[in-house]
């Protein structure tokens, strides 16, 4: 079962990447008190940077400081969590913090929008009281959400429907009819819904039904986001063949083609150590990400910025909701969403200073032929069964050739100079 690691009341708890940047429109109806303690983006960004927006928990797990990592990676969203109920169909970040009281969130936001940016509120994730279990009808609902929509003059708002509320079938009913809801007294507001993925189908039982519920309701949002890790996944192939089994069941559900629900479908990641023990490296993000732009995935995100970190001492001491627990750089994680938005981050400083050329001349190459005669191919034969990431090098007819990104079943040779394989020549 998906879930998202954070910290809230003292426990454990569990965001159009190739989009054309275009400037968001939305416009907030509703009215509020509380909106002038939050200055507005001047002009706003572009929905592929709400699409590629990270999770942050700006008050839990040791936050980071968020002017450091804008400037450090270039990106200029990010996904501020979590809205849950204080009681009463009160909204408060961790269900402990009331909107209009809390002094952390507004600076945070200031600081985003001061520096060009902006921020999405995902209201949800794992564990914790919603505000669909106990507003008892969508309109309520609605209403506590477009509170947190006027506070914050937002123009993006993550729904992320998790356990134990998905599993609550009234529940599920009142969070989607206030997605509809907000959509339409909000024109131009950018709604993420995220989910739980599953390796066997892309996502689970409740998972189908919230989207038979969304049908049913005659609501589309931006995308449908699922969350392939805690789920017994190993690695980029399992988290990409479950994109492309969560893909046949939003064609099923909706009528959708292939490239229309790709172009509905979004990935929500964790870096480094998930809940379960799994480990997604910077190579599977990279995996993830090719994948993603090649069928061009609305969304591209992941949790959280607060783990894009190395934890200090021991790599791994175990799961932590402030370090990744594998081996990296400060904002590793973040710079991949950088690039599904469509921006490049700033180049790293080297680790290490380059080495001093050697002064000894090159040795006399050897006189012994090579073992391996020429025009022998040493690659492994292209396999129509194998899943490929970026850089994997196989051989086919005769020619050698390198995936440029994720595939599975392209032939080289149908491939073509603009196609998923590189010719690198013949053998």
């Amino acid at each position: 079962m998906a879930g998202v690691l954070g910290l809230v009341a003292g426990g454990l708890v569990a965001a159009a990447a190739n989009a054309t940047p275009t400037t968001s429109t939305g416009t907030n109806t509703g009215t509020n008190g509380g909106t002038d303690t939050v200055a507005a983006a001047a002009g706003g960004i572009g929905s592929n940077w709400y699409a590629s927006a990270p999770y942050l928990m700006p008050e839990d797990n040791s936050p980071p400081d968020v002017s450091t990592v804008m400037d450090a990676t270039g990106q200029k969203a990010f996904q501020l969590a979590f809205i849950l109920d204080k009681g009463g169909c009160v909204p408060a970040w961790g269900g402990t913090s009331p909107i209009d009281t809390d002094t952390t969130m507004p600076a945070v936001i200031r600081t985003v929008r001061a520096k060009g940016g902006d921020v999405s509120v995902s209201i949800g994730g794992y564990g914790g009281t919603k505000l669909g279990q106990t507003c008892g009808t969508p309109e309520a609902t609605a209403a506590g959400y477009q509170k947190v929509v006027d506070k914050y003059q937002l123009k993006a708002i993550d729904f992320d429907l998790e356990e134990p509320e998905y599993e609550n079938t009234a529940a599920i009913h009142n969070e989607i009819g206030a997605a509809r809801i907000l959509q339409r007294n909000n024109p131009g507001l950018y709604i993420s819904i995220t989910t739980a993925g599953t390796t066997a189908a892309g996502t689970g039982w409740f998972g189908q039904q919230m989207l038979n519920e969304a049908k049913a309701q005659g609501f589309t949002p931006d995308n449908y986001s699922i969350m392939p890790f805690d789920g017994g996944f190993s690695g980029a192939a399992a988290q990409t063949d479950a994109l492309v089994k969560f893909n046949q069941i939003l064609r099923t559900t909706f009528g959708w083609s292939e490239a229309d629900a790709y172009a509905h479908e979004g990935a929500s990641l964790m870096n480094g150590r998930t809940d379960a023990a799994e480990y997604f490296r910077q190579a599977d993000f990279q995996a993830v990400l090719d994948f993603a732009l090649a069928h061009k995935l609305a969304r591209y995100t992941y949790w959280s910025v607060n783990r894009d970190r190395q934890c200090p001492g021991t790599v791994d001491p175990g799961l932590s909701g402030s370090c990744s627990s594998v081996a990296q750089n400060d904002w590793d994680f973040t710079k991949f969403t950088v690039r599904f938005a469509g921006a490049t981050p700033p180049t790293d400083p080297p680790t290490t200073p380059p080495t001093t050329p050697p002064t000894t001349p090159p040795t006399t190459p050897p006189t012994t032929p090579p073992t391996t005669p020429p025009g022998t191919c040493v690659d492994r034969p292209w396999d129509s069964a194998t899943v490929y990431t970026a850089g994997a090098k196989v051989s086919y007819q005769g020619h050698k050739y390198h995936a440029k990104w994720w595939t599975l079943n392209e032939v080289p040779t149908a491939s073509g100079q603009w196609g998923v394989w590189g010719d690198d020549g013949p053998c």
